[in-house]
C-alpha cells in the first residue's frame, strides 16, 4: 500500500498577502471574522515574540485497496476517498533553544512500536528528546488499518497484511518527515491559548436491563471544552490553529467505506480554508466514551465538523491569553496490570467465542506457549508545559472522560488540556467507576486489542501517580 506521491508542504503566511486575498477567497460568513481576526492579531503583534514555530504536513491517504480500521462489522476493503488524510506537525522553539513538537495524525491510532521508532530516529536526526514528541491520532474510524493495531478485527489474506505492512512501513518514514520539515520551518511566532464549548459529544454508556451498551446517555459525565493554541507570526498572521475536543471520530458508522476524516477533518479544513496560509492540527481529547450524536451520515459529519470550526473562529475572534515562558516536558510509563487469567480461560474461549474472541484467544494462548503470558502494558503518559500559560497532558490508548475531569480539578491553576489516543493506543483506559461498572469500554472492547481481559481495580490510580510525576517534572502547580 503505497502513500501519495507528494511528500510534503509547509505553510508560511505573509499579513499583506494575506489581507490582498481577503474579499477573494472568503464567503460573507467568514468576512467579519476574518476582519475582526486581523484586528485582534496585530494589536497583540506588537508585544515581545517569545518562540519560534514551524508548520509542516505530510500526506498519509493510503491507495485503495485498503481495509478501514474501528469498526468490526466491516468485512470489505474501502471504496473511494471522500476526503484526504494528513499528518500535520507544529514545532515549537522558545528563547533558552528548548523545543517541542506536536504531531497530529489523521487515524485511528498509533502502535506503541512504530511511535518508539519513530521518536527515537526523531531524537537521532534532529535532537528531540522523546518527552518533547507529542504523537496524537484523532482516532478516526474511517482511516486505514495501522498494522498490527486492532489486528483481530481483520481476516486477511497474505497481499493485505503485504499492504497493512507496507503502509505502517511508509507512515514511519512520512511521521519524520514532517518534523524535520516543521523544524527547519522555525520562524520568530506569538503564541495565545483560548478555550470554546462545543455541545455534539453525548456519553454513549447507556444502562439498560441486563447491563451497559453503547447508545445515549444524557445524564452521563463529559467535557464539551474546545482548547484552542494559536500560533501567529510576529506582524500578526496566523499560521497555525491547535484544537481539540472529546469525543469519538465515528460520526460515519460501521456501513461507510469511504476514506474520511470524520468531524475532526471537516473541521480542520474548515478552518484551513477560511483563515489565508494557516494549518489546521486536531488532537482528541478523552473521548472513549463519547459519541458524536447524532451520527450516521456524511451530512451530519459536515454539520459537526463545521460547528466545531465555528467555534474555533469563535474564540480565535475574540481575545485570548498570551502564552510565554520556556518549554518544559517530562515523559514516563507506568505498569498498568490486567486481572488475573490463566491458559484455561482461553482454550475454553477459542472453542466457543466469537471469530473475534477466538482469535484473541489464539494470541493469548501463543503468548502462553512462549512463555510469556501478558500480564501487563507499559502505560505511557507525558506533560509538556509552554510557560505557566498552557500545559497539555498527553496519555496513550482509548481514555474515558473521567481522566481529564479528574486532572482538571487536580490542578485548577494549570490552562490544562488532556488528551488521549497519544503514542500508543493499545486498549481503552477505564477509570475505577467504569471498570466497576463493566461494559464495553471495561471489558469487551479488550478482545478487539488483543488484550486478555479487564485491568485491575487500580488502574486509574496508577495513571494518576504517572500524572502527578510528569507534570511536578514540568513544573506544574501543585494541587492543593
Amino acid at each position: 500500500m503505497t502513500l501519495p506521491s507528494e511528500l510534503f508542504r509547509t505553510r508560511n503566511s505573509g499579513i499583506h498577502e494575506s489581507t490582498m486575498k481577503l474579499h477573494r477567497m472568503f464567503p460573507p460568513r467568514w468576512a467579519g471574522f476574518i476582519a475582526a481576526g486581523w484586528a485582534l492579531v496585530l494589536a497583540i503583534g506588537a508585544g515581545a515574540v517569545e518562540y519560534k514555530a514551524g508548520v509542516a504536513r505530510v500526506p498519509i491517504t493510503p491507495d485503495l485497496p485498503c481495509w478501514l480500521s474501528g469498526f468490526a462489522a466491516r468485512n470489505h476493503p474501502a471504496v473511494e476517498v471522500a476526503m484526504p488524510l494528513w499528518a500535520k506537525a507544529l514545532a515549537l522553539e522558545d528563547r533558552q533553544g528548548r523545543r517541542a513538537v506536536f504531531v497530529s495524525t489523521d487515524l485511528i491510532g498509533l502502535p506503541g512500536a512504530l511511535s518508539d521508532e519513530v521518536a527515537a530516529r526523531v531524537q537521532r536526526e534532529f535532537g528531540i528528546e522523546r518527552a518533547r514528541l507529542v504523537l496524537n491520532s484523532t482516532h478516526t474510524h474511517s482511516g486505514p488499518a495501522v498494522h498490527p493495531n486492532l489486528s483481530v478485527m481483520f481476516d486477511w489474506g497474505p497481499e493485505d497484511q503485504r499492504r497493512a505492512e507496507e503502509y505502517a512501513n511508509e507512515l514511519r518514514e512520512r511521521l519524520v518527515q514532517v518534523v524535520g520539515a516543521a523544524l527547519r520551518d522555525l520562524a520568530p511566532a506569538r503564541l495565545d491559548a483560548g478555550h470554546g464549548w462545543a455541545t455534539f459529544a453525548m456519553n454513549r454508556r447507556q444502562f439498560v436491563t441486563n447491563g451497559i451498551r453503547n447508545g445515549l446517555n444524557p445524564s452521563g459525565p463529559f467535557d464539551h471544552d474546545v482548547p484552542v493554541l494559536r500560533v501567529a507570526s510576529p506582524g500578526g498572521a496566523v499560521r497555525a490553529v491547535l484544537f481539540g475536543y472529546a469525543c469519538h471520530n465515528t460520526t460515519l458508522v460501521a456501513t461507510s467505506y469511504r476514506v474520511h476524516g470524520d468531524y475532526a477533518g471537516v473541521a480542520q479544513r474548515e478552518i484551513e480554508q477560511n483563515i489565508p496560509n494557516a494549518t489546521a492540527l486536531f488532537f482528541i481529547l478523552c473521548g472513549a466514551d463519547q459519541n458524536a450524536q447524532p451520527r450516521g451520515t456524511i451530512e451530519l459529519v459536515e454539520k459537526h465538523g463545521q460547528a466545531l470550526a465555528a467555534e474555533v473562529r469563535r474564540v480565535i475572534e475574540n481575545p485570548m491569553q498570551p502564552v510565554r515562558g520556556p518549554i518544559r516536558a517530562a515523559h514516563t510509563t507506568c505498569p498498568l496490570a490486567f486481572a488475573p487469567h490463566d491458559r484455561a480461560q482461553f482454550e475454553q474461549e477459542r472453542q466457543t467465542g466469537s471469530v473475534f474472541a477466538q482469535r484473541r484467544a489464539a494470541l493469548m494462548l501463543a503468548a502462553y506457549d512462549q512463555g510469556a503470558p501478558a500480564r501487563e502494558i507499559a502505560y505511557p503518559i507525558q506533560a509538556v508545559r509552554l510557560g505557566r500559560d498552557f500545559t497539555l497532558v498527553a496519555l496513550g490508548g482509548e481514555v474515558v472522560v473521567d481522566y481529564a475531569l479528574r486532572i482538571k480539578r487536580s490542578y485548577p491553576r494549570e490552562n490544562m488540556v488532556v488528551a488521549g489516543y497519544s503514542h500508543d493506543v493499545m486498549g481503552y483506559i477505564p477509570s475505577q467507576r467504569i471498570l466497576r461498572e463493566g461494559g464495553y469500554e471495561a471489558v469487551e472492547s479488550m478482545i478487539y486489542y488483543g488484550q486478555p481481559g479487564p485491568f485491575q481495580p487500580d488502574v486509574e490510580e496508577r495513571v494518576m501517580k504517572g500524572v502527578d510525576r510528569v507534570l511536578v517534572d514540568a513544573g506544574a502547580a501543585r494541587r492543593r
